[in-house]
């Protein structure tokens, strides 16, 4: 990760990474399941991901911060705005993901399916 045009692409693709909740590195540090991302035919920077639940958590974080108060402390339609964004992104598809959405904010599961049926039947 050097030369100033390797800077400008790496700081290109930071914000992309850190709302995935991943993590940068030096090519020559890439695992087997890290991506490595070149630019002028020359590798630059590898991109740890997180794991599926780790971004679940990130996601629900990132939430927060922009809502600027808990989740939790939310009304019912925000909530039900989040679950529905949620569910566009694919969080229900992860191991526990209905718990984990659940106590973010403050509600049950049963709850979840709920705003989750609600609004498939809208």
């Amino acid at each position: 990760m050097t030369g100033a045009g390797d800077a400008a692409f790496i700081a290109a693709v930071k914000p992309l990474v850190d709302a995935m909740g991943g993590e940068m590195l030096p090519p020559d540090e890439a695992g087997t399941d890290d991506v490595v991302l070149s630019w002028e035919g020359a590798d630059v920077v590898a991109v740890r991901l997180p794991q599926l639940a780790d971004s679940l958590d990130h996601i629900l974080a990132a939430l927060e911060r922009r809502k600027g108060m808990p989740l939790a402390d939310l009304d019912r339609r925000a909530k039900q705005e989040i679950v529905r964004s949620l569910e566009a992104r694919g969080a229900f598809s992860v191991r526990h993901g209905v718990e984990t959405v659940a106590s973010a904010l403050g509600v049950s599961r049963f709850t979840v399916y709920n705003y989750l049926n609600r609004e498939k039947n809208s």
